[in-house]
Parts: C-alpha cells; sequence; structure tokens
C-alpha cells in the first residue's frame, strides 16, 4: 500500500494506466507520480502538450495519452524515476518498456537484465533494446527492455543478474 511502504497498489497503478485502445496505438507514457510533491518538469519536458500544466507545484501529473506520441523526452526529465514509455504493440507476445536508469553500469544493447516490479523483487528477464544516455538527459539513461507482455505493468527497474555483473 502506498502510504505503509511507498509501493503504490492495483487501484493506484489503475488510475494513471492508459486505456486499452491508447495502449494499442502504440508506445504511450505512463505517469507513476502518486504523492504531492514540488515538481513539473514533466510538463515542459513534453513537445505535443500531453502533460498538462499544473497549475500549482504540487499537483500531481495530469496526462491526456490521446495526444502523447510516446516520445519519451519526459522520461529522463522526471527526477522521481517515475515516468515510463510502454509499448505493448511491438510483438505478440513482447512489449517494449523505456524506463529511467541511474545505475552503474549503464547495461548494453543485446544483454540480459534482470526485470525488476515496484519493489525491486525479481519478476523475470529481458533484453536491452536500446540505451539512450546523452549528456542532455542529466544522467539519467533511458534504457528501452524487450519484456514479457504479461508483465506490462509490473516491470519498473531492471537490476544485476541475468548477465549483469
Amino acid at each position: 500500500m502506498l502510504k505503509r511502504d511507498g509501493i503504490p497498489g492495483d487501484e493506484d497503478v489503475e488510475s494513471i494506466t492508459p486505456s486499452a485502445e491508447r495502449r494499442a496505438a502504440g508506445p504511450v507514457v505512463w505517469v507513476e507520480c502518486f504523492e504531492e510533491i514540488p515538481c513539473d518538469p514533466c510538463h515542459d519536458a513534453c513537445p505535443a502538450g500531453a502533460i498538462a500544466e499544473f497549475a500549482d507545484i504540487n499537483d500531481l501529473p495530469s496526462v491526456e495519452h490521446a495526444e502523447c506520441t510516446g516520445c519519451g523526452l519526459c522520461v529522463p526529465a522526471c527526477p522521481g524515476l517515475a515516468i515510463f514509455v510502454i509499448d505493448e504493440t511491438y510483438s505478440e507476445d513482447e512489449a517494449l518498456i523505456r524506463l529511467p536508469h541511474e545505475f552503474s553500469p549503464v547495461p548494453e544493447t543485446g544483454e540480459h537484465v534482470t526485470l525488476l516490479n515496484r519493489a525491486g523483487e525479481e519478476v523475470g528477464t529481458g533484453e536491452v533494446h536500446r540505451v539512450q544516455n546523452p549528456g542532455t538527459f542529466d544522467r539519467t539513461a533511458v534504457v528501452w527492455v524487450v519484456i514479457p507482455q504479461e508483465l506490462v505493468r509490473d516491470v519498473r527497474a531492471i537490476g544485476k543478474g541475468a548477465g549483469r555483473t
């Protein structure tokens, strides 16, 4: 439960999940920001305007998923590492998740990694599809990982193991 252990529950996750129709249209942002804190760089990072301007800096992000292009520029902008872009149309059995990664070493394309849920528990393995780590991302790499479709709502980080040392 979010208030007790910081881990969002099913109801919290459902509240930010894009519609099935939007998820079927291609990559889309999932903003998992559940606490009102002074933060708003995601709005400024979104060139499509899919993340609404904040009336108050403590507001939770409001996303118009129909406007999201799936560009992912908001992912490295989030200091809370709470934004992901998920493409459930990648293949019939696999999805592609773009997630923020601030640990060393940064994985390499083709590397098999351990998939972690919000609690840091291992839930499977995936393969790194691409890594973006330009200086403009302010030391937050965006790692694209191919994951099993059934783990779309669970995977939110990668860890050591499955080929990581």
